[in-house]
Order: C-alpha cells, then structure tokens, then sequence
C-alpha cells in the first residue's frame, strides 16, 4: 500500500466512523456499540459488535437497518459491509437487550 492509498484508506475510515457515531446512541442505549477492524483496499469495512449487540439475536436487523444503512448512505464508496460477529437468533447464548 502506497502512501496515497493509505491516506484515502485514513480519510475512509474518519467517514466510516462519523457514519456510526449518527447510530451509536441508539446502540449504546441497549449496552451495544460498534467497532470498525478494517477497510480492506477493495473498500470493504469489517465491523465487530461489541457488549450487548454481540449477543443479541436482533443484532442482524440491527446490523442490515441501522449499521450498514448508515454507512452506505454516508459513505457510497464502500463496496460492502460485513460483521465479524453477528449472532444468530436460534443462538442458545443470545441474549435479547435487558436481559443482559
């Protein structure tokens, strides 16, 4: 990676961040956030869910209606979006927000 791409790589992932802070009070009302691991050179973001949103069984509508319509809407370079971690709602260990 050259510096040029690494500097748009910077300026990419500052978007990706601010796409997320406008969801994050709504994540970290029910003990959930989100982090951003990496944008690969294809411009696609790997997310983990953190707390809460990385037990929940809600967390892939969460993840499709909130997280990732967020970032395409703000940040339409991205070619995808993917979570490292979602949980499955037949998942024994999920938990719904408030039982945690």
């Amino acid at each position: 990676m050259n510096n040029q791409t690494v500097l748009q790589q910077d300026d990419l992932v500052s978007q990706i961040e601010k796409a997320l802070d406008s969801i994050r009070p709504y994540l970290l009302a029910d003990g959930g956030n989100v982090k951003v691991l990496e944008v690969t050179e294809e411009n696609v973001v790997k997310l983990e869910l953190l707390g809460a949103c990385g037990s929940c069984p809600m967390s892939a509508m969460t993840f499709k209606a909130g997280i990732e319509e967020a970032i395409k809407r703000e940040v339409p370079q991205v070619t995808a979006i993917q979570a490292v971690n979602l949980t499955s709602a037949d998942d024994p260990g999920a938990k719904l927000p408030g039982e945690l």
